[in-house]
């Protein structure tokens, strides 16, 4: 009598989707941008939920084939992918190692937390100050509410004179 193949463990499938890079920002992998929110065996039919960034992102398609494609690789052929919307996905998601990429990238991370804290007037209750991911530099000014994507703003740095895209808080 022949064997049953082993399915891999879950850890070691959030090993291989941790290399499965976003095709928009090619330097952060779908699990640091928090996209993927949870892997599970059922059945023999591995489950990978993903949550994409906002709803109508033009990128979610091409991160559930990239997804299948890697697992499919790894010999995977039982997959099934889930959209979750519910939660919706937020910055406050992404990994430390994520933000540090984009950092690395000139893409300046989220500031803060996705969830607005205002004051009693009912007004923000600080201006969050962007850094410059290339000098670190906080005097930088919104050039547009829309960078690359539209999960991006554009800036300036006052002080090297460069631009950069600022990942917007969700």
């Amino acid at each position: 009598m022949k064997a049953q193949p082993q399915n891999p463990t879950v850890e070691q499938v959030w090993t291989w989707l941790a290399e499965v890079n976003d095709p928009e920002i090619p330097v952060i992998s779908v699990v640091d941008l928090g996209i993927v929110r949870e892997v599970f065996w059922r059945e023999n039919v591995l489950h990978v939920a993903i949550t994409p960034t906002y709803s109508g992102c033009p990128a979610t398609r091409i991160i559930e084939q990239d997804i299948a494609e890697a697992l499919r690789q790894r010999g995977l052929t039982q997959v099934q992918l889930e959209t979750r919307i519910s939660p919706a996905w937020t910055t406050d998601w992404l990994s430390e190692q994520g933000r540090e990429k984009l950092t690395s990238y000139g893409i300046a991370p989220p500031s803060g937390s996705a969830i607005p804290i205002t004051d009693i007037s009912g007004g923000p209750r600080a201006v969050l100050r962007i850094v410059c991911p290339r000098c670190s530099s906080d005097q930088t000014r919104k050039i547009s509410d829309f960078g690359s994507t539209p999960c991006k703003a554009h800036y300036v740095c006052r002080s090297c004179m460069e631009p950069f895209d600022y990942f917007k808080c969700i």
